[in-house]
């Protein structure tokens, strides 16, 4: 009997952000390795392994939800097993595996690297014992210069030295783990707790993923971590990141380099002196700001405000007068007034940002929000979240209409399924996923997902761009 016969079938099923996709695809390659057939759907699968989320409520739910889907199928399907990992799994642990008795394991971080003999004990009729959650960031030294030599002994997913991924898709642009962690204390981020201290990888294993991912059909990477703008401290060097960028666009293969989750407070002119010098670094900056109001900022233990938020969008448009702008911001914080959320979109009307999410606060366990008076009632959050969503909604829009008559390079992602003549994909300003995308119209053969289309901005529908090929 082959290895692959006796191992059996796994289907990975990923929820949350990017940094998910990657462990993700690290666990598919260390299964695979191990004699695993991967599959793509749950139905087809001996095990389904749902990736679940544990950022805010919303995404825990979304988590739950399809562990009771996947649960189901071991009635209707093939699916033997479900298994539950990632960050809820790793945030609640004993917790969720009582609350969820269908699910056959609730397996934590520490499990990845022996993951195949923890599904092949549950197809055997085991039942691995429950994760019991701790706070991650007494793993590590406090100072983040003596951890390098302690983190050989703490299982980082997306950390494994060289290359241990099995791509779960065709994209042409994939995430690329920079670091793991967060040494930040915001008041309303659970994070930390659950993903530890900030812990960078080694520049010559990124640079050896990134390799390999451009052998694999990629030509965007999409540098991911809780804080790029901390990436080196822990190795003694700050500045790592702008050495490495250039380095990364100088793969053969790899088109675009995009820098994600940068921290205000933390932006080096440096870094953005690398960022605009570099051919190939994408004029795309995914800033933290999470709120305006200086007074709210320092209650939710983060710093700066209107002015110093718009002195720093100043200065990267003064380099790169198209650059595109991103952020998140956070409505309902305990203690907001009106007077600061007047405050904050003053600064978005100011801002012209091309893309801002808005969420309403919600307490996240174990965090210094939790225990702050001022809680505002729900329904005060569900009106000041609409009122912020639909300033975003004309802002964003504007935004997009003043980048009419804009050259612009589209990575093309697909064809359109509604409209034969046309493919979708993004231009330099415009990440993955979460952002527009443009839409060009072609005369003739279609550009094949992963090819590159100049052309200009003609018109725009929200953040979405209609463009003409030149």
């Amino acid at each position: 009997m082959s290895a692959q016969a006796a191992r059996g079938s796994v289907a990975l099923v990923t929820l949350g952000c990017t940094r998910n996709e990657v462990d993700s695809e690290e666990l598919a390659g260390r299964l695979a390795a191990d004699g695993w057939t991967l599959v793509d759907d749950a139905a087809d699968a001996d095990v389904a392994l749902v990736n679940t989320c544990g950022f805010v409520e919303q995404a825990k739910k979304d988590s739950i939800d399809t562990l009771l889907e996947a649960a189901d199928l071991k009635e209707t399907g093939r699916t033997r097993a479900v298994v539950a990992v990632g960050c809820l799994a790793e945030r609640y642990g004993r917790t969720l595996a009582e609350e969820l008795p269908d699910a056959d394991a609730v397996l934590g971080f520490d499990s990845y690297a022996d993951m195949s003999t923890h599904l092949r004990s549950i197809l055997d009729g085991g039942r691995p014992a429950s994760h019991v959650p701790t706070d991650r960031r007494r793993l590590l030294p406090l100072s983040p210069v003596a951890r390098p030599a302690a983190s050989g002994d703490v299982a980082l997913p997306g950390h494994a030295a060289g290359v241990v991924r099995s791509r779960l898709g065709d994209a042409p642009w994939a995430p690329l783990k920079i670091a793991s962690g967060c040494d930040r204390r915001c008041a309303f981020c659970a994070i930390p707790m659950f993903r530890g201290s900030f812990v960078s990888r080694r520049p010559t294993d990124v640079l050896a993923e990134a390799r390999w991912l451009a052998e694999h059909g990629v030509h965007e990477l999409l540098l991911v971590s809780e804080n790029s703008t901390s990436y080196g401290k822990d190795l003694g060097d700050l500045t790592l990141l702008e050495t490495m960028l250039p380095e990364l666009t100088g793969i053969d293969g790899i088109e675009r380099v995009r820098v994600s989750y940068l921290q205000p407070a933390e932006v080096r002119p440096g870094l953005l002196e690398t960022m605009a010098a570099t051919p190939g670094v994408s004029p795309w900056y995914d800033l933290s700001f999470q709120h305006a109001s200086t007074p709210l900022l320092r209650r939710m233990r983060r710093f700066g405000g209107t002015e110093p938020f718009l002195g720093l969008l100043e200065g990267i448009r003064s380099r790169q007068p198209g650059a595109g702008a991103r952020s998140n911001v956070i409505v309902g914080f305990p203690g907001e007034t009106e007077d600061d959320v007047a405050e904050l979109e003053r600064f978005l009307e100011s801002a012209r940002l091309d893309v801002v999410g808005v969420f309403g606060y919600s307490d996240e366990d174990g965090t210094e929000g939790e225990t702050l008076d001022g809680h505002l009632p729900e329904h005060v959050v569900a009106e000041r979240v609409e009122r912020v969503s639909a300033l975003v909604e004309e802002l964003t829009a504007q935004r997009a209409g003043e980048r009419v008559g804009e050259p612009v390079r589209v990575l093309v992602e697909e064809e359109d399924e509604d409209e034969p003549d046309v493919v979708v994909g993004r231009a330099d300003h415009q990440g993955p996923e979460v952002d527009g995308v443009c839409r060009v119209r072609v005369d003739g053969p279609l550009p094949a997902p992963g090819s590159f289309v100049d052309g200009v901005v003609v018109a725009a529908e929200g953040v979405d761009l209609l463009v003409e090929p030149r």
